[in-house]
């Protein structure tokens, strides 16, 4: 989350947060005494308004590693700029091989989305979206490349203060 401007953080408290699972992979760990297995879960969690946030949690078993994921992705919330239930603009994001196109659609087409992109912008609240994933199919570099490309997005009024104009000068020149 470093490195983006105008990233507004969230606390989690007083917010109705619904968390969605992205993954859950097993993994192996070879030891002297045989296989050890281990559960890595990515969860995505979100107000369905704008405040979303990503974790991950390991653990021996897979109740308690959903569960360690929850409140990573509880600690890490933002606030995403949404404008009549879509984007304010088209944009890229990438996180290693991953990379994710998302574009704001009209009213009533839906979340155009695969796996782990759908998950996070539906935790959003995102109604109306297209979106393409490319390069790594991995859902932890999936979700990280979709959030970067939803911190990388700005309102029309942040552009305006940022510019120090008004908004009207930021449609019309």
């Amino acid at each position: 989350m470093l490195g983006y401007k105008n990233v507004e953080r969230v606390k989690p408290s007083g917010l109705e947060l619904v968390d969605k699972l992205v993954g859950v992979q097993r993994v192996t760990k070879v030891t002297k005494g045989g296989r050890a297995f281990g559960f890595s879960a990515i969860v995505v969690v979100g107000d369905g308004n704008g405040v979303v946030g990503h974790g991950l949690g390991k653990s021996k078993d897979v109740s308690s590693a959903i569960a360690k994921a929850v409140e990573d992705a509880k600690k890490n919330l933002v606030r995403i700029p949404i404008l009549d239930g879509t984007l304010p603009h088209e944009q890229k994001g990438k996180f290693g091989g991953a990379k994710v196109f998302i574009k704001p659609a009209s009213h009533g087409t839906g979340v155009i989305a695969g796996g782990a992109v759908r998950s996070v912008l539906e935790s959003v609240g995102i109604k109306d979206v297209l979106s393409k994933s490319q390069g790594s199919s991995n859902p932890h570099n999936v979700v990280k490349a979709t959030f970067d490309a939803l911190l990388q997005l700005r309102s029309a009024e942040t552009i305006a203060k940022q510019r120090g104009i008004s908004l009207d000068k930021v449609f019309n020149g």
